[in-house]
């Protein structure tokens, strides 16, 4: 089998962390090798949150400059930021919305055009799909169901030995009843993209 590398990036409170579990999950419940790591940065202020899942007999959780088969960005410029993990073969699959730091809010930075670094982006990689998650999320009924928009995205467009009811299967064993059904069509929104 071979090793799929999957680089997951985002701010504090898009639900990465608990992206990368559920990815976990599934490949378990595939009947998979995986691994994962976390690095929660400054999560709590909004800041950068990265993780890495390794499907397959990989030595190491650590995916190098150029290593990632998949980029799963939850905020475009954070994207951008992980870019030198892509290759030539590399699939990014980002939010399209922007979720712009403190910094540029009250002017002291300067958010990224977000149209033409894409644009480059996808000039350098195999597949960009950019998806405006928020949206998706505002439709299934809830803003915090984003991180399963971009888990139906991951699901529908990564060539993956993990299928959509694995994932289903995982969303439904770690969301709480009151979130499920809102999780569960959220991800079928991000599945149809």
């Amino acid at each position: 089998m071979k090793v799929t590398r999957i680089h997951i990036t985002g701010v504090g409170g898009q639900g990465t962390l608990l992206a990368t579990s559920l990815i976990g999950e599934a490949a378990m419940l595939a009947g998979l090798n995986v691994n994962i790591s976390e690095v929660h940065g400054m999560a709590q202020r909004g800041g950068v949150v990265e993780s890495a899942v390794i499907i397959g007999p990989a030595l190491s959780t650590i995916i190098s400059d150029g290593e990632a088969d998949i980029l799963l960005g939850f905020e475009p410029s954070e994207s951008l930021r992980a870019a030198n993990k892509c290759g030539s073969n590399t699939l990014v699959i980002t939010n399209s919305h922007p979720f712009p730091p403190f910094t540029s809010a009250i002017g002291q930075g300067e958010y990224p055009d977000i149209e033409k670094a894409l644009a480059q982006l996808e000039k350098r990689v195999k597949k960009l799909v950019a998806l405006d998650a928020d949206a998706y999320a505002h439709q299934a009924g809830s803003i915090l169901s984003m991180n399963m928009v971009m888990l139906g995205a991951l699901a529908r467009h990564a060539d993956l030995p993990i299928k959509a009811d694995h994932a289903k299967k995982a969303i439904k064993k770690n969301t709480k009843k009151a979130f499920l059904k809102k999780n569960l069509k959220a991800f079928d929104l991000g599945y149809k993209h």
